[in-house]
C-alpha cells in the first residue's frame, strides 16, 4: 500500500494504532537528539521517513506540538522548540519543587524493596566511569525510582510530563566540569535523607540537588552558545569530552 493511498487516510483502530507508533518514534528522536531543537520537520519528509500516510503523522505531530515539544516553524511546517535561558529557569523551577516533594513522600513511604534498590542505584553509579551519558543515563534510573517509591500517582504523571522538555535542554549538565563527582554527593544526601526516613532533609537536598543542576545547565548552554559562534565564525572547535553531544540531561 503506498503512503498516499486513500484508505490509508480512513479512521479507525488501524489508524490510531499507527498515529500513536508515529508519536513514539517522533518522541523518541526527539529525546535521543536525531531531531535537534530548532530542526524543521515537514509532515512529508516524516510521513516519508517512517513510511506511512501523513494523516497518523499529522496526528501524531499535532500532538507533540500541544504538549509543547514542537513549534511552528517560519516558512512553514513545525520545528523542535528552543528554550531560552528563561525558560530553562522555569522548568528547573518548577522541577524543584515536584523533586523536593517526590523525596519527601518517598522517605515517607518507600518500602525495604524499593530502599534496597535505591542503594543498589547508588551504589552501581559509584562504580561508573566518568562518562558523562553514562552517568545521565543512570541518573534518570535513580529519579525514576524515587518518583515510583512516593507512591503518588498524580506527581508521577506531572513528573514526566515534565520530563518530556528535557530533550529540548540540549546536552546534558553532567557536561559541566565537576558535575559528576558533585550530583553524585547531592545523590548521597538524598538517598541517606529517603533512609533515615526524614521527609524535611530529603526534599531539602532534593531542592538543592535541581539547583546545582540549573547552575551546571547554565554553564553547559553558555559553552554551546560559545561553541555555535566559532562554529559560525568559521574557526575550529577545540576536541574533548565537553564537545561531543549529549542529549539526555539533568
Amino acid at each position: 500500500m503506498s503512503i498516499d493511498d486513500p484508505a490509508a487516510e480512513l479512521e479507525g483502530p488501524a489508524s490510531r494504532g499507527r498515529s500513536q507508533w508515529a508519536y513514539e518514534r517522533l518522541h523518541e528522536a526527539i529525546r535521543e537528539g536525531s531531531i535537534e531543537p530548532g530542526q524543521r520537520t515537514m509532515e512529508a519528509d516524516i510521513s516519508a521517513w517512517l513510511g506511512i500516510s501523513r494523516t497518523p503523522v499529522r496526528e501524531a505531530m499535532r500532538r507533540l506540538q500541544a504538549e509543547g515539544l514542537l513549534e511552528h516553524a517560519p516558512g512553514g511546517g513545525l520545528s523542535v522548540v528552543i528554550y531560552d535561558q528563561r525558560a530553562i529557569a522555569e522548568f528547573y523551577a518548577v522541577r524543584e519543587s515536584l523533586e523536593g516533594t517526590a523525596a519527601a513522600l518517598a522517605a515517607q513511604h518507600a518500602d525495604a524493596t524499593e530502599r534496597g534498590i535505591l542503594r543498589a542505584i547508588l551504589e552501581g553509579m559509584q562504580a561508573l566511569p566518568a562518562d558523562p551519558r553514562t552517568h545521565a543515563r543512570e541518573n534518570e534510573a535513580f529519579h525514576e525510582h524515587i518518583y515510583g517509591a512516593a507512591h503518588n500517582r498524580f506527581l508521577l504523571k506531572n513528573l514526566r510530563a515534565l520530563l518530556n522538555f528535557v530533550p529540548l535542554l540540549g546536552r546534558t549538565t553532567y557536561h559541566a566540569p565537576g558535575r559528576v563527582a558533585t550530583a553524585l554527593a547531592e545523590h548521597q544526601a538524598i538517598v541517606a535523607a529517603i533512609l533515615a526516613g526524614d521527609p524535611a532533609r530529603a526534599e531539602e537536598a532534593a531542592r538543592q540537588h535541581i539547583r546545582s543542576a540549573l547552575e551546571s545547565r547554565m554553564r553547559v548552554v553558555a559553552e554551546d552558545v560559545r561553541a555555535a559562534a566559532q562554529r559560525r565564525a568559521g574557526r575550529p572547535l577545540p576536541t574533548g569530552p565537553a564537545d561531543r553531544r549529549g542529549r539526555e540531561a539533568e
